[in-house]
């Protein structure tokens, strides 16, 4: 499921994106954020289906193998470890990957069947593959361990799948590490005998809505917060502050005022977290810095109020 961490990662693209193109469509750019979340679902769902279609590609070919003229003690009695994995058998009967594949019309891996061809070629080439067929161990256990790291060894890593990826959706450039993360938890946490079934998208509806109105308190609020920001700042011309620097920022007072349940200090850490992706060297610090002014200011005027666990 997609956590608060990368929440506040998405919704800081689509702020950014607003702020620069100057639009004040609210309503659309909050519509194509919840656009870009489910997209990742989608990522996640992909990933999954991925290696279900390695694995039928891999019985098509077995069975080509025994029809050959020439057809080799090998071909007529292949090792059949691999189309028989239990987790990836269980991965393909799931009702709720197919029902949301059929769903929402996914047909990436029918109609770019290079990629399946690309990583089934790959696996054949591993010494990963070669040391499953070959342990003498048949057990749900050694299944799992293989697939988890079939798919950290090889699907995760792969280039050209990225790039793929990339060009399907540009948003997937940031959500290809949390959906590589979110992948391998889904197939670790996999029961033997239990029927396989989808991650939920977000953990509750207090998840769902915090994507929301923390985008909304930002936008609405911005100019305000710029204010805020200033006077904390008398020695930095606005202009001189890195644009994603001031968008946490602001992301993070928002946060401050409209979610009392957070503790001021779990909000500053997750947007110095953020600033070391995705701002500059020296961002953590300034943003440390102007956060700790700011939320002593509101405590003291009022401003900030925790309740519950807002409290520790």
């Amino acid at each position: 499921m997609i956590n608060r961490r990368h929440i506040r990662v998405k919704v800081m693209q689509s702020v950014y994106a607003m702020l620069q193109s100057h639009n004040d469509d609210i309503i659309r750019e909050e519509k194509f954020l919840k656009h870009s979340i489910l997209k990742l679902y989608e990522l996640y769902v992909l990933n999954l289906q991925l290696l279900v279609e390695v694995q039928k590609l891999a019985a098509r070919k077995m069975e080509l193998s025994k029809k050959k003229i020439l057809a080799t003690k090998e071909d007529l009695k292949p090792n059949t470890k691999f189309i028989d994995n239990k987790i990836i058998n269980t991965i393909s009967e799931s009702v709720s990957l197919d029902g949301f594949i059929s769903l929402n019309n996914i047909k990436n891996w029918e109609l770019d069947d290079e990629y399946v061809k690309i990583i089934f070629e790959e696996l054949l080439q591993s010494d990963l593959y070669k040391n499953y067929l070959d342990t003498a161990e048949q057990s749900y256990k050694t299944d799992k361990a293989f697939v988890v790291n079939f798919f950290k060894e090889i699907i995760a890593p792969n280039d050209k799948l990225a790039d793929y990826f990339e060009d399907n959706m540009i948003s997937w450039v940031d959500d290809i590490p949390f959906v590589n993360t979110w992948v391998v938890k889904t197939l670790g946490n996999q029961k033997e005998g239990k029927v396989f079934v989808l991650g939920n998208l977000y953990k509750d509806t207090d998840d769902e809505d915090f994507v929301s109105e923390i985008f909304k308190k930002t936008i609405l609020k911005h100019k305000e917060y710029e204010k805020d920001i200033e006077d904390k700042t008398p020695n930095w011309e606005t202009d001189r502050i890195a644009d994603i620097d001031m968008i946490l920022i602001k992301m993070a007072i928002a946060e401050f005022i409209n979610f009392p349940s957070i503790p001021t200090r779990v909000t500053i850490n997750e947007y110095i977290e953020i600033s070391k992706d995705y701002s500059t060297e020296k961002s953590s610090y300034f943003i440390n810095g102007v956060l700790d002014k700011i939320s002593k200011d509101f405590v003291q005027n009022n401003r900030i109020v925790k309740i519950g666990r807002g409290l520790l």
